[in-house]
């Protein structure tokens, strides 16, 4: 039997119990057309995109490609599914709202 538990607080779901929620989310590196437009274009940008995929594969640390692209899946409960739909990136609601520190 799978056991499912909220990858935030930790709760156990019991699957024909508990409703469960399933957050997958992708974290890469954004590029920007405008930054390349003033570079040389004499450049072979296919062998240099080559040349990137084989160091990666050729690289002994899994942390350049981590810098580049993830994916990530969380399972949650009901309540915190509906804090992190409140607040997704975690802020602090202090900050949100400006409060001043006086």
């Amino acid at each position: 039997m799978i056991r499912y538990s909220c990858d935030l607080c930790k709760r156990d779901l019991d699957p024909e119990l508990d409703l469960r929620y399933v957050v997958k989310m992708e974290v890469y590196a954004a590029f920007d057309p405008m930054a390349t437009e003033e570079a040389d274009d004499d450049r072979d940008h296919l062998q240099e995109i080559q040349d990137i995929l084989e160091r990666l594969e050729d690289s002994q640390s899994d942390q350049i490609g981590d810098d580049v692209y993830q994916q990530l899946r969380f399972d949650l409960c009901t309540e915190c599914r509906k804090k992190f739909v409140k607040n997704p990136l975690g802020r602090e609601i202090v900050k949100v709202f400006g409060f001043s520190e006086n």
